[in-house]
């Protein structure tokens, strides 16, 4: 079978059914690049399913005594874990720390001692699983874009 490959390199015509090396390097390229437009998404979609289990937690707990509503940073802790070193973690097969959880900021507490107010965590709640729902579109429409692609 003849293969044509592009004017500016060689072999311009091969008998051969295996490309030259450097295709098998252009592709393992191709894949690390689509890996890592992936990766960020793939990560942002894993902390907001931690920081939806924190919020159901707390509303499951408003009527705990003593209970104090926990949360995180989203953008600190997608900075955090998308980082250089937490990156080479992940290559190296090595988990990334789950972010820290800290009581929620400005919560005031009840005669009970129980710091849960329900209409913030609902808003909360509910924000989160929009961005969450969006976050996940965003990776299907990527993926469909690329199916379509080497579909033709």
């Amino acid at each position: 079978m003849l293969v044509a490959y592009p004017v500016s390199e060689t072999p311009i015509i091969s008998n051969t059914a295996e490309p030259p090396a450097y295709k098998a390097d252009a592709a393992t390229i191709m894949l690390n690049r689509i890996d890592s437009s992936l990766a960020f998404q793939a990560e942002a979609l894993k902390l907001r399913s931690q920081r939806q289990q924190l919020l159901a937690a707390n509303i499951a707990n408003a009527d705990t005594p003593n209970y104090k509503p926990v949360d995180f940073d989203f953008a600190t802790a997608l900075t955090k874990v998308t980082s250089a070193s937490a990156q080479r973690s992940l290559e190296q097969g090595k988990a990334v720390a789950p972010p820290d959880a800290l009581p929620r900021a400005g919560a005031k507490a009840g005669l009970d001692g129980n710091a849960v107010d329900m209409d913030t965590e609902r808003t909360q709640f509910v924000d989160n699983a929009v961005r969450y729902e969006a976050t996940l579109r965003f990776i299907n429409g990527k993926l469909k874009t690329l199916l379509s692609a080497i579909q033709g």
